[in-house]
């Protein structure tokens, strides 16, 4: 048994369902899991002093594309808006290879551990007809590298430009092809028991680039196996009118008539949603991953998030794919969220508290998970400390709480802990090198891009 105090902490911010912030207090971890809270100074292998220190429960990201990490600030896609911006950026990722998947996982997740993130979802949905077929085995094995809690996805593509769909034909699969590997992933790699590391998601891409048999077929053997749904929806003008034309439905109905609404499925981004249809979001208990800089970046709009918040719909935060973010930094994303919302929608918009439970306990209860998202005693030690004996912090000490979106951190976290283990100290990851990962990342990424 392995355990680690953190000692005397300036202040501990829960997230529990009191929102207790506690002063002056101790937080012991043995194993995975948190011990004791409290004023008693137990014994322990290690120890934290904390009496600068701010100590939150890790942030939980709930969408993001983590093979877009080799193809950030590209000038030609700059200005584009999302469907011109895939049809570009298709013609490089039908290059990628286990090598680009490794090193990018690698890349993005270490980015979000610097900065808070515990949890990361990712959705990859490229398999190139030329690569062989363990893509996600690869973001496992960097996940595990790393020792972040991952929950990957077997994303599809199903309907190519042939057929209608945005994609080219040479990254769609059969459906039958695209099932039996959600199976093998599932058999391989979902594991429910608390504390789990690594749990699987089933996630067909969007509405335009995969065929209604497809999405079926997978609620089918997800519901059967008792593993989530996720996709991409009403993120988008041009996906309105995709739906209304090619299925003579707005994307929720379409996506209600395939089978895909419930507490067991979350949809990316929710941007253009009726007022009807959000109450029918909470009524039925859907999640939405809400992804303001991508948002902002591809133009697509203003998600309604104090309306879903106001009407109970199950809502997490998410930095989405690197090359519609530029970056996996979700403390960043805190903070884009608050402001966003507080100029478009003024008192009405969550204030920083609501942000950070957002991007807590709403990632938690969008990934169905009980054992994360709060700093409570038997959760798992997920967390992570801010030094606030800096300059930047200086009069910033009235609300801890709403610090992470008010004031914001733009430095990497002092101490990130992930089921126990300090995965990254002082802005420096401890399960690799990282020097030599820039290196070889930097290879496959000239690689990839070697015909621009």
């Amino acid at each position: 048994m392995t355990s680690l105090l953190i000692k005397k902490a300036k202040a501990i911010i829960t997230m529990n369902d009191q929102d207790d912030v506690l002063y002056n207090t101790n937080l012991l971890i043995r194993d995975e899991h948190i011990h004791s809270i409290g004023t008693a100074e137990p014994p322990a292998d290690e120890i934290i002093d904390a009496r600068q220190h701010y100590v939150y429960p890790g942030l939980i990201n709930t969408h993001h594309h983590l093979y877009q990490t080799f193809t950030r600030n590209l000038p030609q896609v700059q200005q584009l808006e999302l469907f011109d911006w895939l049809t570009t950026l298709y013609q490089i990722w039908r290059n990628i290879t286990p090598e680009v998947i490794y090193y990018s996982s690698l890349t993005g997740m270490g980015e979000l551990l610097k900065y808070g993130c515990t949890t990361c979802f990712d959705h990859h949905y490229v398999f190139p007809a030329a690569q062989p077929p363990d893509l996600i085995d690869q973001q496992f094995a960097a996940a595990a590298q790393l020792g972040i809690r991952l929950h990957a996805s077997r994303g599809s593509m199903s309907r190519g430009q042939s057929e209608g769909g945005l994609p080219p034909d040479d990254l769609v699969q059969p459906v039958d092809a695209i099932l039996e590997d959600s199976l093998r992933l599932i058999e391989k790699y979902h594991d429910t028991r608390p504390f789990s590391m690594q749990q699987m998601v089933l996630a067909p891409c969007s509405p335009f680039s995969v065929t209604a048999e497809l999405m079926t077929q997978t609620a089918e053997l997800a519901r059967k196996h008792q593993v989530r749904l996720h996709t991409h929806l009403a993120e988008t003008k041009d996906e309105e009118h995709y739906c209304l034309e090619k299925f003579g439905l707005r994307p929720l109905a379409y996506m209600e008539k395939l089978g895909w609404l419930g507490p067991d499925v979350w949809f990316a981004h929710g941007i253009h949603f009726t007022d009807d249809e959000i109450r029918h979001l909470a009524a039925t208990q859907t999640g939405v991953a809400h992804c303001p800089v991508s948002n902002q970046k591809l133009s697509s709009g203003i998600a309604a998030i104090p309306r879903m918040l106001e009407l109970g719909v199950p809502i997490s935060l998410a930095v989405d794919g690197s090359a519609s973010n530029d970056g996996s930094n979700l403390l960043a994303e805190l903070r884009a969220a608050y402001l966003l919302h507080r100029l478009n929608s003024s008192a009405q918009a969550p204030d920083g508290g609501a942000m950070l439970r957002i991007a807590t306990r709403g990632g938690a209860q969008i990934l169905g998970r009980t054992d994360i998202g709060s700093i409570e005693v038997g959760k798992a030690a997920d967390l992570f400390l801010i030094d606030t004996h800096c300059l930047e912090f200086v009069g910033t000490q009235f609300d801890p709480k709403s610090l992470l979106a008010t004031v914001g951190v733009s430095r990497p976290t002092a101490y990130t802990i992930v089921n126990g283990k300090i995965v990254s100290q002082n802005g420096q990851l401890t399960g690799i090198n990282e020097q030599e990962t820039v290196l070889k990342a930097n290879q496959q990424v000239t690689a990839l891009l070697k015909e621009l």
